[in-house]
């Protein structure tokens, strides 16, 4: 029985909306303005500790690609499979854009919604709890060391696929297929910084209680914490770095609870 949570990294490239404007400044404000809709482009995605990263782009499905190739439902249905079997979704930017950019494509192409999972958005974590530079994923990823993004060489890059040159659709998802192993780096190097973390724990089936973040059993106690509801004992892990605590409160009397809890 696999007692760990399915955690999913996931990215996503769309198109942008093509639309009349007046000037250069000026910003979208009446619908009637639109030429064309966006639409999604290519997305890739990797369980988490995996070597495997998959992807799907529009051109994967060359008869449908040809007769319209802004239909982007074949490249939807898989990926929301995905989203079905995920217990945790990490994406960068991931809540205001990719979550809900998918769940507009999924309901415009009848493909029904998902059920709700839980995300953790590396984005929200770097500005909420740490204070770099730039919160870019590329920027991130260099100052921290875990690499670089692949160069797109601009918007471009996305008109060329537009325009169906299959150079760039290949280049289009290299891109995006690189943002996701870069994407899973970021998580584990951001992992004790990330508040709320769904607990990795709660499918342990064993007597030794485990990190509440990353599911290791390396942890050592570090001292108590002082709670309004009552001292618990702290916990530091050895592999992520996180911290938690006991549930068990030590001025209750009664047996220690096994699972830990983020602190």
């Amino acid at each position: 029985m696999d007692n760990k949570l399915k955690v999913l990294c996931l990215d996503i490239e769309t198109t942008p909306i093509k639309t009349y404007l007046w000037g250069m400044y000026q910003e979208l404000n009446n619908y009637d303005m639109v030429i064309d809709e966006w639409y999604i482009l290519t997305w890739a995605a990797k369980w988490l500790g995996d070597t495997k990263v998959m992807s799907s782009s529009l051109p994967d499905f060359p008869k449908e690609y040809k007769k319209d190739p802004k239909n982007d439902k074949h490249i939807l249905i898989p990926l929301k499979k995905l989203l079905e079997d995920a217990d945790l979704v990490v994406a960068h930017n991931g809540i205001d854009f990719d979550r809900r950019k998918i769940n507009t494509r999924l309901h415009k192409n009848g493909l029904g919604a998902v059920p709700r999972y839980r995300m953790v958005d590396t984005l929200l974590v770097a500005r909420r709890n740490l204070s770099f530079t730039s919160n870019k994923l590329t920027d991130l990823c260099k100052f921290l060391g875990l690499g670089c993004k692949v160069a797109t060489g601009g918007f471009q890059l996305w008109i060329d696929c537009m325009k169906g040159d299959m150079k760039a659709w290949n280049h289009m998802e290299k891109y995006c297929r690189y943002d996701v192993t870069l994407l899973e780096k970021l998580y584990y190097e951001l992992l004790p910084w990330i508040d709320s973390h769904p607990n990795m724990g709660v499918k342990n089936i064993t007597e030794r209680p485990t990190c509440p973040k990353c599911g290791s059993d390396k942890i050592q106690m570090r001292g108590t914490v002082i709670l309004n509801s009552g001292k618990f004992n702290r916990f530091q892990c050895q592999v992520c770095g996180g911290w938690s605590r006991d549930k068990h409160n030590l001025f209750e009397k009664g047996d220690p609870k096994k699972l830990l809890v983020n602190a």
